[in-house]
């Protein structure tokens, strides 16, 4: 009883509180709780001002806001752009490095073939391989996607290949005893046991998947955030050159924070 009359003027506050009130708050606990990114920018204001630069040189953080607030369809348009190519390279890196991996578990003449060329494959620069894979696929977001997709697999593979290895104490005996064939092993006790690893791969790669597509766009693209950035630095207009490297910054750590949550939930589910 004493809980419904609460609600009810919790819902009543709620009704009567003003929007501009409900979006002040969230600003101020926002900013309560990333107070050392506002302390970041203060002393990059104060650094700029202090040292005198020129805006070609070091513009100040309010100058590069100011460029995004007022330019934001550019913005939106490069960040959609950065942002889909990035999400299908990681998906792709994702499912290719899981597929790998449970491939590597399946066999050991596999795990044998695919471990060392993965490892060599993954060590080769990005940027070395941009050139090729361009005239492969062509300039444009196809290449963009399968370098994200190289940059993500590897966090996948190795993950995934350490979790379908580590079981529950005892559940290997378990199904040996009940006469579990291998695909029903695989899919009811060994793939259960390698999604927290696969999650925190995910979390690893999220933001790697940006960097690689913003490498790939500055590199040969015709859009996204990483030609924005290459333009505007061949033009000087430095402010937008630094708006790209902050909406960058920003889509790699939201997407981080998402697949942190992803993590949470999986672990909750599957540890």
């Amino acid at each position: 009883m004493m809980k419904s009359e609460q609600l009810i003027k919790s819902e009543q506050m709620n009704r009567s509180t003003p929007l501009w009130s409900v979006i002040s708050g969230s600003l101020v606990k926002t900013l309560v709780g990333y107070w050392p990114i506002a302390l970041l920018f203060l002393l990059w204001q104060v650094w700029v001002m202090v040292m005198s630069y020129s805006a070609i040189v070091m513009p100040p953080p309010t100058a590069v806001l100011w460029d995004i607030v007022t330019n934001s369809n550019i913005y939106l348009h490069h960040t959609l752009m950065t942002l889909s190519t990035a999400l299908l390279g990681l998906v792709g890196g994702m499912l290719l490095g899981g597929m790998l991996a449970s491939l590597s578990w399946s066999s050991k003449v596999a795990s044998g073939l695919l471990t060392p060329v993965t490892v060599m494959f993954s060590s080769v620069p990005v940027v070395a391989l941009i050139p090729i894979i361009a005239r492969l696929l062509g300039y444009d977001a196809s290449t963009v996607i399968a370098v994200a997709v190289i940059i993500t697999f590897f966090p996948s593979f190795v993950f995934m290949t350490a979790g379908l290895r580590a079981l529950p104490n005892g559940s290997d005996g378990l199904f040996r005893v009940l006469g579990a064939s291998r695909w029903s092993y695989f899919l009811h006790l060994a793939l259960p046991s390698a999604m927290p690893s696969l999650a925190v791969a995910l979390r690893l790669a999220s933001s790697q998947a940006i960097l690689a597509a913003m490498v790939a766009e500055f590199l040969m693209g015709t859009s996204g955030l990483g030609y924005l950035f290459a333009i505007t630095m061949a033009d000087f207009s430095t402010e937008r050159a630094f708006g790209a490297s902050l909406v960058t910054t920003f889509i790699s750590l939201a997407l981080f924070l998402i697949a942190s949550r992803i993590e949470v939930r999986v672990k909750k589910r599957f540890a």
